[in-house]
């Protein structure tokens, strides 16, 4: 048995999108350490199976490179959008996606029957630390000092169906991701670990960020990890409740809207189809 699947991408942060249904009783975990290596798989992030839903349209999954399951993917949610529009798997233009993170409304912007951006409700954020999780007293986690390895690095917290550790710089672009951040991903105070972002403030519109996340590593975009950093940015009176991210592929729009939800709103990709062989797992 072979398992077809789907190569898209939200501003490089790229995913291999399974209809998981058709194939029960696959190891996911497992599947997706395989198909996401980048030399000896078909290189990704991690994967992203589409399920029907219960209660809402669709159900997605997400499987991290490194075979844990992420609570949701905001650039996997502009994807899933389109691949379920696009393939005639629903008719609609407003739907909801039910993730480990909760439900997760999206509208998508058409042309020609095809989706040209997808805007998607993330949920109401959480700060209180208990909820993030993070180890320590009641509150919310702002600018606090945090040692690693015996440097001090200061964290804001946010939760936007999975954890966010924000660190403010003067260049997000230079920090040694690939040292910095695994360190504060397994940091013993966040026993789920964390997403890590790095973030330096343009304007009250616009912020640069840069992301270790969480199972996947340095990644080249985040839709949830672009709204954790502009949450950030916005409870430390940064930013404005509207703000454009800068990442490392083009730019995600953030808002904390009036209602007290976080949208996101951005582009999404596919760059092919493919046929993964299970024999190739024996």
């Amino acid at each position: 048995m072979n398992i077809r699947y789907t190569k898209m991408h939200g501003l490089g942060n790229d995913y291999l999108f399974i209809e998981g249904d058709k194939y029960p009783g696959v190891d996911w975990p497992e599947l997706s350490r395989r198909m996401s290596h980048r030399h000896l798989g078909a290189g990704s992030d991690g994967i992203i199976l589409i399920l029907p839903g219960q209660a809402t349209d669709f159900t997605m999954r997400m499987f991290n490179a490194d075979g844990s399951e992420a609570e949701t993917c905001g650039n996997g949610i502009r994807c899933f959008a389109k691949y379920v529009f696009e393939r005639g798997l629903t008719p609609k233009t407003d739907f909801i996606i039910e993730t480990g993170g909760g439900p997760n409304r999206v509208v998508l912007a058409t042309s020609a029957g095809r989706v040209v951006s997808v805007r998607s409700n993330m949920g109401k954020p959480k700060f209180e630390r208990a909820e993030i999780p993070m180890e320590g007293p009641a509150g919310r986690v702002l600018e606090e000092d945090l040692d690693v390895d015996g440097t001090t690095v200061k964290v804001t917290c946010a939760n936007i169906g999975n954890p966010h550790a924000v660190v403010f710089v003067e260049d997000a672009t230079k920090v040694p991701l690939a040292e910095i951040g695994p360190k504060i991903e397994n940091h013993p105070k966040f026993p789920k670990r964390t997403n890590v972002e790095f973030v330096n403030v343009i304007d009250r519109q616009n912020i640069v960020m840069r992301i270790w996340e969480r199972g996947s590593g340095i990644t080249m975009a985040s839709g949830s990890g672009s709204c954790g950093a502009a949450l950030a940015a916005m409870i430390t009176n940064r930013v404005d409740r509207r703000v454009y991210v800068h990442l490392v592929y083009g730019t995600l729009l953030i808002e904390w809207a009036d209602d007290g939800f976080c949208y996101q709103e951005g582009p999404a990709t596919e760059v092919y189809d493919g046929e993964w062989p299970m024999e190739s797992e024996s």
